[in-house]
């Protein structure tokens, strides 16, 4: 008499399952590399976003800094604007603080840092940087890394 045969065998599981944990294994860090290279572009996005309202500030009180109730730069309480966000992205769980770094009047640089103990923590990258004439820049975790790898 005949058997019909269902199921499987546990040999065959067990390497269906082997097979699945090597494929993991090599899928997840790149899925995890994919991960920190778009929330690096958010934060270059709001890099660029913060530049420009940096640049509409200076374009209406005339310098990058506020000059209190005066109208000229230069003179009166100098102080950074405020800017209209500071960590990225703007809802939900924050990856980078977004910081302001005077010059002067004249200047400005941006700097996006990893929030410690953050998820972006770990990147290679580390903070990327723009100052108001475009320059982008990093300080990186890994010294191999430039700004052209991470912008």
């Amino acid at each position: 008499m005949k058997r019909n045969q269902q199921g499987f065998t546990l040999v065959e599981l067990m390497v269906t399952v082997a097979v699945i944990g090597v494929l993991a294994s090599i899928a997840y860090p790149s899925y995890q590399n994919n991960v920190m290279k778009s929330r690096r572009a958010d934060a270059k996005s709001a890099l660029l976003e913060l530049s420009n309202f940096m640049e509409r500030h200076a374009t209406e009180f005339g310098c990058y800094m506020d000059s209190g109730a005066d109208t000229q730069c230069g003179t009166g309480d100098d102080t950074l604007p405020l800017l209209p966000f500071i960590t990225t992205p703007k809802t939900g769980t924050a990856y980078y603080d977004l910081v302001l770094f005077p010059v002067d009047a004249t200047s400005f640089t941006l700097s996006a840092n990893p929030i410690a103990g953050g998820a972006q923590e770990t990147d290679q990258c580390g903070s990327l940087t723009l100052t108001n004439t475009g320059v982008k820049g990093v300080i990186p975790i890994d010294p191999a890394f430039t700004a052209a790898d991470c912008w």
